[in-house]
C-alpha cells in the first residue's frame, strides 16, 4: 500500500469520525444551578423530597431536572455575609449580642463575613471565615449615618460584585431600614432592580431584617413604607425572606429571625436543571413546584441562562 492510499484512508476515517460526532447530537445544553429552600405550609417537619418530585417550569414548558442534592454533609458549605446598615439607629446596638450568638452557633461548614453599608458601598470588616469568634469580634455599633450615596441596594450590589465565586452557597443577611437616600421612593426603584438581578445572576439568596434608622427620613411613614417594600421585593425575588414587625417598630429581639434562618439553611437543596435553549444569554423567569402535599419550594424568581451553542 503506497503512501497516497494510506493518506486517503486516514482522511476518510477522520471524516467518518467527525460525521459520527455530529450525528450523535449537538453540543451539551448549558445547565443552571440554584439554591432552593423547602418550606412546609403547616407544621415544621419537611418530608424527604426526591429528584423526580421536583419540577421547574419556564412558562408552560417543563425543564429537565438533572440534580437535586440536599445541602448537607459534603454539600453543606455556606458563605453567609452579614451586611449591616451604618445608618441604623440605636436599636441595632441592643441586637448585636443576638447577632454574635447567632454567628458563634454556626456549624464549621458555614463561613461568616461581616460588612457595613457605607456611602453606597459594602465596607467589609471580615471576609467569610470559619473562625466564628473572629467574625463576632468585628461586629460594632453603627455610625448612625448612611453617608454619601446612602443606598442599601448599591451597597448590596457592590458586595456581590466583589464576592469571589466558590462551590459554597452564597447568602446575605441585610439589616437595614431599606430607605434609599439616593433614589428616594417610588413603586419601581432601579437600584433595587439592579440588586435583584445581580443577586439572581450570581445565585445569591438575600434575607432582610427591618431595623429603623436615624434622621428625618425614618420618621416619614411613606419612606419607611417604601423601604420595607423594597426589602421584601429583594428577598422574595432572590428566594429569601424579609422580617419586620410593623412600619416603624424596632424588633424586640432578633432571636426568632435567627432561629428561622437556621431552619431555612437546614432545608436547602442544590438544584441543577437544563433550561430552554436561548440564542442570547440573559435572565429567564422560572417557577418551582412539587406535588408533595404541604410542601412549597422557594427560590429565585429568575435565573441567568447562557446562550446555547
Amino acid at each position: 500500500m503506497n503512501n497516497r492510499r494510506v493518506k486517503f484512508y486516514l482522511i476518510t476515517f477522520a471524516l467518518l469520525l467527525s460525521a459520527n460526532v455530529f450525528a450523535s447530537g449537538q453540543s451539551p445544553q448549558p445547565t443552571v444551578q440554584m439554591i432552593v429552600t423547602a418550606e412546609v405550609r403547616h407544621g415544621s417537619n419537611v418530608p424527604p423530597i426526591a429528584q423526580n418530585e421536583v419540577f421547574v417550569y419556564e412558562g408552560h414548558d417543563r425543564d429537565q431536572v438533572t440534580a437535586w442534592i440536599p445541602a448537607q454533609r459534603d454539600h453543606a458549605a455556606l458563605e453567609l455575609m452579614i451586611l449591616l446598615d451604618d445608618g441604623a439607629g440605636i436599636s441595632l446596638g441592643s441586637q448585636l449580642d443576638d447577632i454574635r450568638q447567632f454567628v458563634q452557633a454556626q456549624p464549621p461548614s458555614t463561613a461568616i463575613g461581616i460588612a457595613y453599608m457605607q456611602n453606597g458601598m459594602a465596607k467589609v470588616l471580615q471576609n467569610p471565615t470559619s473562625d466564628h469568634a473572629q467574625a463576632a469580634k468585628v461586629l460594632r455599633l453603627p455610625l448612625g449615618m448612611a453617608g454619601i450615596d446612602g443606598s442599601p441596594y448599591l451597597s448590596l450590589t457592590d458586595l456581590i460584585s466583589r464576592w469571589p465565586q466558590s462551590s459554597a452557597r452564597h447568602e446575605v443577611l441585610m439589616v437595614s431600614d431599606g430607605i434609599d437616600h439616593v433614589y428616594g421612593g417610588g413603586m419601581e426603584n432601579p437600584y433595587v432592580d439592579e440588586a435583584v438581578e445581580k443577586a439572581q445572576r450570581a445565585g445569591v439568596i438575600v434575607y432582610a431584617i427591618y431595623c429603623p434608622g436615624v434622621g428625618h427620613y425614618d420618621h416619614s411613614y411613606w419612606r419607611t413604607s417604601y423601604g420595607q417594600m423594597y426589602l421584601s421585593q429583594l428577598s422574595d425575588q432572590t428566594g429569601g425572606e424579609s422580617y419586620y414587625i410593623g412600619f416603624t417598630g424596632a424588633p424586640v429581639s432578633f432571636v426568632p429571625y435567627m432561629d428561622d434562618l437556621n431552619r431555612r439553611f437546614g432545608q436547602q437543596y442544590l438544584l441543577t436543571f437544563i433550561p430552554k435553549p436561548q440564542k442570547k444569554a440573559g435572565m429567564q423567569h422560572i417557577k418551582l413546584s412539587t406535588e408533595i402535599p404541604n410542601v412549597e419550594l422557594v427560590g429565585a424568581e429568575s435565573v441567568y441562562v447562557p446562550a446555547s451553542e
